[in-house]
């Protein structure tokens, strides 16, 4: 794609049109712009069980294209999102991490096999519903967060290169999601009472431990209190997070108080629980993590190192201060403030103010890395390793 200096009346933008309300206010906003305005409708996931919402979707996206007079294309990305995303969060749960597959569907799909398809089909720029802007400076294009702090989804977006960003438009990057819902209801879309989806789609509304049990089956074990006693049965490591506090059936314990248990280290070769009363437990404060797969959306200016910047370690928390540290291939931040609960497998995302620098799967932290639990040791340090 290269769009230069044509107007919105001669470029084709191709809208990744979800069946959702956001999407669908993104293909009115573009058409109303002057552009030729096509839509792409993705079927991700080909089971169709009764609990994923696909073929209503579909439905709903063909009828805002009515509604607006504009092409809708239809593929099935199914194939290529079980290789380079469903592989992913299942191997990832069979090593005890915590994965956030929304990342790599937009890298591997929506701006990925998607904006290649759309290509195909004579689309100049890619245009999809997410909270976020780019701004295009000096042939680099930057990621910023959404002016709707509680819909920014630049989190989910700190995987994609600065050059598959290059012809995308966020439409709703400048605008919240109450003036999405009026834009919707003003031009009688619809969507525009279409409640948001939550969750990820392959899951839908079905139990998160029904779904995981059909691809990797639960090994029950112990669950252990800090000093190695047995107080309890896991279902399986798999279906628990650090910080985790409900569904553990360990509560009422001889010689414990009443204050409520936390899931603080997986012991996966003893297929071992670990969990704490005290909610800021040594075991669940972090002063550092480490990310061996980091991913720059632009390449890091060496300034960096050592400045005060931004991240955030699971989505919608608030930036938390950190500097950054290079090294063996990989990126170490080190937080002002220990964060509480750091999960493994879920994504670190760095940020200079509002741009979105890039980020990466968490790997360790400070407080794994010495002193594997043992039936024959008992508990083990405060400083322990997953």
């Amino acid at each position: 794609m290269n769009t230069g200096s044509q107007t919105p009346s001669s470029q084709t933008v191709m809208v990744g049109l979800s069946g959702g309300v956001d999407s669908s206010v993104v293909a009115l906003m573009l058409q109303r712009q002057g552009y030729r305005v096509e839509a792409l409708h993705m079927t991700n996931w080909d089971d169709d069980d009764g609990y994923c919402s696909a073929a209503q979707d579909l439905q709903d996206a063909r009828r805002v294209c009515a509604r607006l007079g504009i092409t809708l294309h239809h593929i099935n990305f199914a194939a290529q999102y079980r290789e380079r995303v469903f592989a992913y969060f299942l191997n990832e749960y069979r090593r005890g991490r915590t994965p956030n597959p929304d990342v790599l569907c937009n890298r591997e799909i929506k701006f990925g096999v998607f904006a290649d398809y759309a290509r195909r089909l004579g689309a100049e720029l890619i245009a999809t519903g997410h909270y976020a802007r780019v701004q295009h400076i000096e042939g680099r294009s930057h990621l910023h967060k959404g002016v709707d702090g509680n819909k920014d989804q630049s989190y989910f977006l700190h995987a994609v290169s600065g050059g598959q960003l290059q012809d995308v438009r966020f439409p709703l990057g400048d605008i919240d999601k109450p003036t999405v819902r009026m834009l919707a209801t003003d031009a009688a879309l619809p969507t525009h009472k279409k409640r948001d989806s939550t969750g990820i789609c392959f899951i839908g509304e079905r139990p998160f431990r029904e779904f995981l049990s059909e691809y990797l089956p639960a090994q029950p074990g112990d669950i252990v209190d800090a000093t190695g006693t047995p107080i309890g049965r896991h279902n399986g490591l798999m279906y628990y997070t650090f910080g985790q506090r409900q569904g553990l059936g360990i509560g009422g314990q001889a010689n414990a108080s009443d204050a409520p248990w936390y899931v603080a280290r997986k012991h996966l070769d003893d297929n071992v629980l670990q969990v704490v009363q005290d909610k800021h437990h040594p075991w669940l404060m972090h002063r550092w993590v480490r990310c061996d797969d980091w991913h720059w959306i632009n390449p890091p200016e060496s300034t960096l190192e050592g400045r005060i910047l931004s991240v955030k370690v699971r989505y919608r928390q608030r930036d938390q201060r950190c500097r950054v540290q290079f090294g063996g291939g990989g990126v170490t931040l080190n937080f002002e403030d220990p964060q509480w609960a750091v999960a493994p497998g879920q994504y670190a995302v760095l940020y200079d103010g509002d741009e979105c620098l890039g980020g990466g799967a968490i790997d360790t932290s400070d407080v794994h890395t010495a002193g594997e639990y043992s039936p024959s040791t008992g508990a083990p340090d405060l400083a322990i390793s997953i």
